[in-house]
C-alpha cells in the first residue's frame, strides 16, 4: 500500500507565514492578514501585497489547511473569513518543528549601490547612506511601538519576542551604517590608486578575474585553518 501523498511538500516559506498568523485562534480577512503581516512579520520576513495573502489562501484552502465561510450583514458587502484547520495546524506544527534553518538571504539596496561605489562620489554614496540610517530609523520606532501594543497579551508573547529581536536588529543595522562614512572615504583613498581606466571610466583591475579563484582561496584558508 503506497504512503499518502504529503501535500505540504514544496509550499514555500510564505504559505507557512501565512498559515502561522492564522495559529492564534482568530479567523481572519486577507486584509486583516495583510495588517498582521506588516504588524509582525514585515519587520523581519515578508511584508506581501494583498494579492499575494489572497494566492497563498487560495493554494493553502485547496489542499485543505484552511477553510473559509462568508459572514454577510444587512447592508454590507459580505466578508469571507479564512481559519486553520486541524491538518493545517498539523502540519505547521510539523514544518515548525523539523524544516532544516536555512541561512539568510539578505537582499540590501544600498549595499549593492554601495558595491559599485566607484560609479559615483563619495558625498553622494555618504548621502545614500544617511537617508538609509532614516529609514532604519523609522522601522526601529515603528518595531519598539507594535512591541510595545502586544505587551499585556500572553497569546502574542512569541511575535513580541521577535518585534524586540527586530528593535535590537535595527538598531544594529544603524550602527554598521554610521561606520560607512569613514569607510567611504577609506575606500575612496585606496580606489584613487587605479592606474588604467577603460573608455567608460570603469577601473580596470590589476589582475583580471582574480574574483573566480575566490572560492578556491576560501577553502585554502579553511584548511589552513583546520590545520594549525
Amino acid at each position: 500500500m503506497s504512503e499518502p501523498e504529503d501535500v505540504s511538500r514544496g509550499l514555500p516559506a510564505t504559505s507557512w507565514a501565512v498559515l502561522g498568523m492564522l495559529a492564534f485562534g482568530e479567523e481572519l480577512t486577507g486584509n486583516d492578514l495583510k495588517k498582521w503581516a506588516d504588524w509582525s512579520v514585515g519587520f523581519f520576513y515578508w511584508s506581501p501585497s494583498i494579492s499575494q495573502v489572497y494566492a497563498e489562501l487560495k493554494k493553502l484552502e485547496a489542499i485543505g489547511f484552511v477553510e473559509s465561510r462568508v459572514v454577510s450583514e444587512p447592508g454590507v458587502r459580505g466578508r469571507r473569513l479564512y481559519a486553520i484547520t486541524e491538518p493545517g495546524t498539523d502540519a505547521l506544527r510539523t514544518w515548525s518543528r523539523d524544516a532544516p534553518v536555512e541561512v539568510p538571504v539578505l537582499k540590501h539596496g544600498v549595499m549593492l549601490r554601495l558595491w559599485m561605489g566607484h560609479l559615483n562620489d563619495p558625498e553622494r554614496l555618504k548621502a545614500l547612506v544617511a537617508a538609509h540610517i532614516a529609514n532604519v530609523e523609522v522601522q526601529l520606532r515603528r518595531a519598539e511601538l507594535h512591541a510595545d501594543h502586544a505587551d499585556n497579551e500572553p497569546a502574542w508573547s512569541f511575535p513580541r519576542m521577535t518585534l524586540r529581536w527586530s528593535v535590537r536588529y535595527f538598531r544594529a543595522e544603524i550602527e554598521l551604517a554610521r561606520e560607512l562614512f569613514d569607510e567611504i572615504d577609506n575606500a575612496s583613498a585606496e580606489f584613487a590608486k587605479v592606474a588604467d581606466h577603460d573608455q567608460f571610466g570603469s577601473p580596470l583591475p590589476i589582475s583580471p578575474g582574480r574574483w573566480k579563484n575566490v572560492e578556491a582561496h576560501v577553502r585554502a584558508l579553511a584548511q589552513n585553518s583546520s590545520d594549525i
